[in-house]
C-alpha cells in the first residue's frame, strides 16, 4: 500500500444504517454550509437535496470554485468504485487548507461505495481538508437497489448532516 493510503477499515465510512444522536442545529449559522454534489443518475442529487434541505441552503451541482463554506458537503455517485470525474477534477482543482468536509454518496454495493469515500477522503485530506466523517447508502442501479435511495435513506442522510454540522 502506497504511503498515506488507509484501508476501508481506516476510513471514517458510515453506511445509512447508521442512526447518529445529534441535538437540533439552529438556523443562525446556515451560510457556513454549502453541498456540492456530482450525481449522474439522480441518487446522490436526492441525498444532497435531504442534506440541504436538513441545513436550510441548496444543493449544488459541483461546477463551481470551491465555495467559501466553513463546512463542505460534497457527494458523489459510484461509477466502477471511483467519485465521478467532475468531483475528483473539482478535488484536485480545489484548495481545501483548513476546510471541515463532510462526504456522501450511493452505489450499488457497499463495497463500491466505501472505494468511493475513501478516494474521496485521500484526495481532499493530501489537499489540506478536515474529513468530518461520511454516509453512503444504496443507489438504484440497472435492476438492483429499486427503491433506493428509499425514506429512510433521506431520513438519515438529514441526521448525518445535523451531526455533522454539530461537528464543526
Amino acid at each position: 500500500m502506497k504511503a498515506g493510503l488507509r484501508t476501508f477499515a481506516d476510513s471514517p465510512v458510515l453506511t445509512c444504517r447508521i442512526i447518529y444522536k445529534a441535538d437540533n442545529h439552529t438556523s443562525e449559522n446556515m451560510t457556513e454550509v454549502s453541498v456540492l454534489v456530482d450525481s449522474r443518475g439522480g441518487n446522490t442529487r436526492k441525498i444532497a437535496d435531504a442534506i440541504a434541505e436538513e441545513l436550510g441552503v441548496r444543493a449544488e451541482n459541483v461546477t463551481t470554485a470551491v465555495p467559501d463554506a466553513k463546512v463542505l458537503f460534497l457527494g458523489s455517485g459510484t461509477y466502477g468504485g471511483k467519485p465521478g470525474e467532475v468531483m475528483m477534477k473539482f478535488i484536485g482543482s480545489g484548495n481545501f487548507t483548513g476546510r471541515k468536509v463532510a462526504l456522501f454518496g450511493t452505489s450499488a454495493s457497499l463495497a463500491g461505495g466505501q472505494k468511493m469515500i475513501v478516494a474521496m477522503t485521500d484526495m481532499l485530506m493530501q489537499k489540506g481538508a478536515t474529513i468530518l466523517g461520511s454516509y453512503h447508502c444504496k443507489g438504484r442501479f440497472l435492476l438492483v437497489n429499486w427503491s433506493h435511495p428509499d425514506k429512510e435513506d433521506l431520513e438519515n442522510a438529514q441526521q448525518f448532516a445535523r451531526h455533522m454540522f454539530n461537528k464543526k
